[in-house]
């Protein structure tokens, strides 16, 4: 028997068809739109700002945990985009831009120094930033409130990013920096649904006005180890609204024993890396130390203060200064004793190294570079480890002359 197939009507009923055609809101019509080739020499270029970091018409995040140095390198930031000069080793695009920072948790006197000391080193004045700086304590009632809760109920404050874009297109900002993002909303911080909604809002206001948004944000606790964007505290769905996040690192005790750095000083040396390269290619850290600058500022019994600035600093090579003859004397004094590889052995590799190359094997100091040299030897066969027996017939592992280098 041969069924005939049942038309919609059937399916539904008559009446379902007519209460949903007058119930239905109206559907814009989708349609594919095929592609125009173009020239990619007629494609304008991406609008950036500030090297690969900060992108017009985008949200960036700034991810950093407490005591990294993040005040400090949001002051220097500041003042190379308000003079447009690139002495952080980033670019400012197309000139000097007009920068809002507008800080949530430290008072005026507070970032003034950051400012200063900043302005004191790089040997800039007033005609340098030329009226480009603007800068908004929220402990001096400068608050900001961009999303509440009040009975469970979420809201977005639209006439507050309203207001934030008109008087950002009012000053034609370029930059406005937020510091910090948890400060500039009353929000649970782990509703990503929510902390979707306000990054999304501050997307619209960056694209709206034209500049990028800098939302400054705080590792959560339990960030331990290397900080990435991941780190940040609360929702994740704030690194996901933004176009880049910048990562503050401290100089761990692991690096800073590696490049002969004593503990004393390792706290000077922070790093800086885009943690969500997504619009630009990946770069590798940049890397700077905090140096002390003396504001002058004593008065009676009162000292001066001296408050850190970010300046470039490059990563130190533990191959500086290595030449192919001190491979070559290293591989003569191995070739003629039993070294170990491990580094309590007073017969330690090491101290093969050091000798060649005027080291001290039991300084701090030295110790981590000499690992560092060691470690890259071994690994590209200049030198190899083979197991063998001691004197008290124990197997152990001894470094040997590997592939041999003539001086």
């Amino acid at each position: 028997m041969t069924v005939a197939p049942r038309d919609f009507a059937d399916e539904i009923g008559d009446s379902a068809i007519v209460a949903a055609i007058h119930s239905a809101k109206p559907v814009r019509l989708v349609q594919a739109t095929p592609y125009i080739w173009r020239d990619p020499a007629t494609i304008p270029p991406r609008p950036w700002v500030y090297g690969r970091w900060f992108l017009r018409g985008t949200v960036a995040c700034v991810v950093a945990p407490g005591g990294a140095g993040k005040s400090t390198m949001l002051a220097g930031t500041a003042l190379a985009l308000a003079s447009g000069q690139d002495f952080l080793g980033k670019k400012v695009w197309e000139g000097p831009k007009r920068v809002w920072l507008w800080n949530l948790e430290d008072d005026m006197d507070e970032l003034s120094r950051s400012i200063q000391a900043a302005a004191i080193h790089h040997e800039l004045g007033p005609d340098d930033v030329g009226g480009r700086l603007f800068v908004d304590s929220g402990m001096e009632g400068a608050g900001l409130c961009t999303a509440v809760e009040t009975d469970g109920q979420f809201r977005l404050l639209e006439p507050i990013y309203e207001a934030l874009t008109a008087e950002i297109e009012r000053r034609r900002i370029d930059v406005l920096i937020v510091d910090p993002f948890v400060s500039s909303h009353e929000v649970e911080e782990n509703a990503n649904s929510k902390i979707d909604k306000i990054a999304k809002a501050w997307g619209r206001v960056a694209k709206a006005a034209n500049c990028v948004i800098v939302l400054v944000h705080h590792t959560s606790k339990a960030g331990a180890g290397d900080v990435t964007a991941m780190s940040a505290r609360g929702a994740v769905a704030l690194i996901n609204a933004a176009r880049s996040t910048l990562v503050l690192n401290r100089m761990t005790d692991e690096q800073a024993q590696e490049l002969g750095i004593t503990p004393e000083k390792r706290g000077r040396y922070v790093s800086v890396a885009d943690d969500k390269h997504n619009r630009a290619p990946a770069e590798k850290a940049d890397w700077f130390e905090l140096i002390g600058v003396d504001l002058g500022n004593g008065v009676d019994a009162h000292p001066s203060d001296s408050i850190a600035v970010a300046v470039p600093w490059k990563l130190p090579d533990p191959f500086d200064d290595v030449t192919v003859e001190h491979i070559a004397q290293v591989q003569r004094i191995i070739a003629d004793g039993e070294w170990r590889e491990n580094a309590q052995s007073n017969q330690w590799a090491g101290r093969a190294v050091a000798e060649a190359l005027g080291l001290d094997a039991d300084a701090k100091a030295d110790k981590g570079r000499i690992k560092s040299i060691l470690r890259q030897w071994i690994a590209n066969g200049v030198l190899k480890v083979e197991r063998r027996k001691d004197r008290n017939r124990e197997e152990r592992p001894f470094v040997v002359v590997g592939r041999v280098v003539e001086a």
